[in-house]
Order: C-alpha cells, then structure tokens, then sequence
C-alpha cells in the first residue's frame, strides 16, 4: 500500500469536528503482515462505525513525538525474534519515557508466532504496554488468551488476558479476520 499523508494531529484546544480527527492510529511493519492488518482495522472501523482513521506507519512520522498528541490511540506492532519489538519502534520507544499520556487511552494489536516463539509470543506488545502505562495511559480491548498456544507472553496482563489484540499470522491466519 502506498503511504498516507500524516494527518495532522490533534491537540488540547482543538474543538472535535469529528472522531477521525481525535484518534491516532499508528504501526510498524517489516514483512507487511502488521501493515495489512492495519488497513483491515481501518476497513472494519470505517464499515461498522463510519469513521476514517487513517493507519500510518511509524518510519513516515517525521517527529515520532506527534503519535502522543492525541488522547485516543491505536497502536499495531509486531513481535521479532525473542521478543523484541519491531526495528521502526525504536525511534519511538526513545520518546516514552518523556511522553505525558495521562488522559490517552490505547487500544494495542499485536503480531506474533506463538509455534515458533511460544516463549515470547507478543512480548513487544507487552513490553511497550508496560512502558506506556508507567508514563498515565489506560488501555482499552484486552484479549482472551483461549485458543492460543504458547508457554510465555509480557502481553499478558494480571487478569489473564492479553493488553491487545493478538494475532497469529504465521501459525493461525485462518483466525485473524474473526478475531478482528
């Protein structure tokens, strides 16, 4: 898919003119598999709720700081190897740790392989969970971990359940579109 201009985003004193403009909705892909999901959120969200939120991928942001301008966000990333978080987050895991999220809401999906890393399935989504929550945000869509086979994610959270939705493009594909 061809990149999306970055919207601009919104800020404390802009009065809401519709919900596109209050939401955020950014990823990080590498194979492309994050990034599809990403556009098929956006055809659900725009079918179901007549919204158009426009998914961009995190490498075209020019400043990674205007994704915590918005107080509604919708984060996909998927998980590498042993569970580390994709390469282009990383010029935006930098910038948590100064971010004020208190207020944003997030919604997380995550990409992961629980047959081949069954230890680290999702930990991505965990780790920069955990990082966003210790700087004020709240999380929204938590995610059953029934019919997922894995020995070990930081996605999941205390209550059992994963901080996102989570998604198995190499070992469960036949699920996503019902899980999304």
């Amino acid at each position: 898919a061809t990149p999306s201009p970055v919207p601009k985003p919104c800020t404390a004193n802009h009065k809401e003119t519709s919900m596109s403009q209050e939401i955020g909705f950014f990823y990080g892909s590498t194979t492309g598999m994050t990034e599809d999901v990403a556009y098929r959120i956006e055809a659900y969200i725009k079918e179901k709720h007549g919204l158009e939120i426009v998914p961009i991928n995190i490498i075209d942001l020019d400043d990674p700081n205007d994704m915590f301008l918005y107080k509604r966000i919708i984060l996909g990333m998927p998980t590498w190897n042993y569970g580390e978080y994709q390469d282009d987050w990383e010029q935006v895991v930098d910038k948590i740790a100064s971010a004020n999220l208190d207020g944003t809401v997030i919604a997380m999906f995550g990409l992961g392989d629980q047959i081949g890393y069954p230890e680290y399935y999702l930990d991505a989504l965990g780790v920069i969970g955990e990082q966003l929550s210790a700087q004020g945000a709240t999380f929204i869509g938590e995610w059953p971990t029934d019919g997922y086979k894995f020995t070990s994610s930081k996605a999941v959270k205390a209550n059992g359940k994963f901080i996102g939705l989570a998604l198995d493009e190499d070992s469960q594909p036949e699920k996503t579109q019902e899980r999304l």
